[in-house]
């Protein structure tokens, strides 16, 4: 069997990473869902983070990033690298909305899909041996990828929003 372009295997590794959260949320309701700011306000007085980012999603995430890394020979360090980095664009992402004032899970073009994705892309470059040509590629079939499955998983009864 031919070998899958990294391009493909990096893009997948992401949805995976990205996907894992809201796979759980869906099959595990409310059960150890408890939020990463912990409730807590920013000096704004909007939530840091909001109750969408949690901690057993975090978990899921770098489980999932660790899994999809030993399929493909990735070490350790560098698909918990990859995880967090990705968790961390995310996060980020989230502080911006709240910022805001948009809504946890609500859509922000963009917003919702470039920061977890390129974070992980950028600080994994070296390690992955990856060129800034493929990264803006890997970022934009994300972004146009997690669009068309975030409204699959919508109709599938997954995912609570349609975007």
């Amino acid at each position: 069997m031919e070998e899958l372009p990294q391009e493909v295997i990096l893009l997948f590794w992401l949805m995976g990473v990205n996907g894992a959260p809201i796979l759980l949320a869906k099959f595990a309701g409310n059960r150890f869902n408890y939020p990463i700011d912990c409730n807590q306000l920013f000096v704004d007085g909007r939530p840091i983070l909001g109750t969408s980012k949690t901690f057993r999603g975090l978990v899921s995430a770098l489980l999932m990033s660790v899994v999809i890394g030993s399929v493909f020979a990735v070490p350790l360090q560098t698909s918990l690298l990859f995880g967090m980095l990705s968790m961390a664009g995310d996060m980020f992402s989230s502080f911006i909305k709240r910022r805001l004032s948009l809504l946890p899970s609500s859509m922000a073009l963009g917003l919702d899909q470039i920061p977890e994705s390129l974070f992980p892309l950028l600080g994994c470059q070296d390690l992955l041996a990856i060129s800034h040509e493929q990264i803006f590629w890997i970022v934009l079939a994300f972004l146009i990828g997690e669009l068309i499955i975030s409204r699959v998983l919508y109709l599938l009864r997954i995912r609570k929003t349609p975007y």
